[in-house]
């Protein structure tokens, strides 16, 4: 028996759709198996049309919800966005709203001057200082002296190390009205005349430098430390150095010229 088989597809933008018609001649099948095989034939393709109409429903539902913003299983991340910021500006405006005024404080403007009287390295000074000023600013700046070397200006690299009642101290980290009524001593003030100190001629002799950036607060440092410990341990030396950092690593040195130092003080 002659079949004439038929196919008609038709594409669209949103869904592939098939329609498949299948059109027989004749009344009767040759067999049980060609019905059989007809039957299935219709049976897969009406499936197949079935559960892509289905997919394309659920997609229109996903993007319905996607428009109206509405989430469709769970919270989705713009609203989780919109919910933090909402309690972000919400506990902002709070806070403002029932915060205590701050207590008033006594403000000083900028450029008024105050006067000091410092002691450094055995001499007086009389100088009109913005409270603001650090001591590392005033001895550069103001005083000329400058063996204290500027680093990291907050407290970590022990560069502009200086000596304050026999302890080693950061300038860039104290006030100069801080200092008022304190011993100070500088790199300049371990020298008598042109003749270079103990701590400083030890790290010549030592080759404790390398770049010798760090060097006038690696002197100030030691000097600082054999005052409080004239006969200090490798292990302490190292202990009492930790604050000064050597960017060159020239730390084997400068223990070793620590050493030298502390003999050279004893003779």
């Amino acid at each position: 028996m002659k079949r004439y088989l038929y196919f008609k597809i038709s594409a669209s933008a949103v869904v592939l759709r098939q329609n498949i018609a299948i059109k027989c001649v004749g009344s009767q099948f040759n067999t049980e198996a060609d019905r059989i095989h007809h039957s299935t034939y219709q049976f897969h393709y009406l499936d197949k049309e079935s559960s892509m109409k289905n997919e394309k429903d659920d997609n229109e539902d996903k993007k319905d919800g996607a428009e109206n913003n509405v989430p469709l299983q769970g919270l989705t991340r713009r609203g989780f966005l919109t919910t933090i910021g909402t309690g972000a500006v919400t506990l902002a405006v709070s806070d403002k709203l029932h915060a205590t005024p701050a207590a008033d404080a006594e403000m000083i403007e900028r450029g008024e001057m105050t006067k000091v009287v410092l002691n450094i390295n055995g001499r007086k000074y009389r100088l009109l200082v913005e409270p603001r000023w650090s001591l590392l600013y005033v001895l550069r700046e103001q005083l000329g002296l400058t063996g204290t070397k500027v680093g990291c200006e907050r407290g970590e690299c022990g560069t502009c190390t200086v000596i304050i009642d026999d302890v080693p101290r950061y300038a860039c980290m104290t006030l100069v009205v801080e200092a008022e009524g304190t011993k100070i001593t500088t790199l300049e003030g371990l020298m008598k005349g042109e003749e270079l100190g103990p701590v400083q001629n030890a790290f010549v002799e030592q080759d404790a430098f390398q770049c010798g950036y760090c060097t006038p607060g690696q002197i100030m440092a030691v000097e600082g430390f054999l005052r409080k410990n004239p006969d200090p341990s490798t292990e302490e030396i190292r202990n009492g150095m930790s604050g000064n950092l050597c960017r060159c690593g020239a730390y084997k040195h400068i223990v070793n010229a620590a050493k030298k130092a502390a003999e050279l003080k004893r003779l």
